[in-house]
């Protein structure tokens, strides 16, 4: 399975996104009325202020805090390197992972896992939100399905079955991949960001993603799992 695709021009991407305002109450109130009609279908029981912590999940009411990147090293031993673009001037992230995309082929491959429901489309948004310039690698429209060089390890594993969500750590658990123990998890993003102001410690969440969706990678084609010792993780 993916065979056909040369890992060296593959990039596996990953993002972290959290509410743009710390709190619902601050929030400018014509954006307050407007998400509590967004999210009035799904927060069930809860308020329009307290199900806020989710917003992060909207690239309307969200932002961009950290985008690692996975690169497949060649030679005597191929690796992978890891690098996050991450900070709190998300105009300024999102300048930087473009400027490495245009470094690259324009027919190199993206691959996220649900990248095509999240990843890609909120990169997408965000770009257009603060006025930059989409890199060739995400410049779709227009793009017959299969022009578009777009991976997705979760729609991967469907193999054409859409009855439901596989997270990634169910599928590192099934085919088992060492993952380090997490001690967060998405949900928590927003608070440890906006509350306990620790964004070094999402970036290295972020990074542990892009390695277990690359080792995944690796499993699909039936290969095995990148050593320890070949995984390089740069900081911001």
């Amino acid at each position: 399975m993916l065979e056909q695709y040369d890992l060296h021009n593959l990039m596996v991407i990953d993002i972290e996104t959290v509410p743009q305002y710390s709190s619902h109450d601050q929030v400018p109130e014509h954006l307050q009325k407007l998400w509590e009609r967004k999210s009035q279908n799904i927060r069930k029981d809860e308020s329009a202020e307290d199900y806020y912590k989710s917003a992060g999940i909207w690239a309307e009411f969200g932002k961009i805090i950290c985008i690692s990147v996975g690169i497949f090293t060649s030679g005597k031993d191929a690796g992978l390197r890891v690098k996050s673009f991450a900070g709190h001037d998300e105009k300024d992230l999102l300048s930087r992972f473009s400027a490495l995309l245009i470094s690259q082929p324009s027919n190199l491959v993206l691959c996220a896992h649900n990248g095509k429901e999240f990843d890609f489309p909120y990169i997408c948004r965000r770009l257009l939100i603060n006025g930059l310039p989409f890199p060739p690698q995400l410049q779709i429209a227009g793009k017959k399905p299969w022009e578009v060089v777009h991976l997705d390890t979760m729609e991967l594993w469907k193999f054409g079955d859409y009855k439901n969500y596989t997270s990634l750590n169910l599928l590192t658990a099934i085919f088992d991949i060492p993952t380090p123990k997490d001690d967060i998890d998405g949900s928590m993003v927003g608070d440890v960001y906006w509350n306990l102001k620790q964004l070094d410690r999402i970036c290295t969440y972020c990074q542990k993603d892009v390695v277990a969706t690359a080792q995944l990678l690796r499993r699909y084609r039936g290969e095995e799992l990148i050593k320890d010792e070949l995984i390089t993780l740069i900081g911001q």
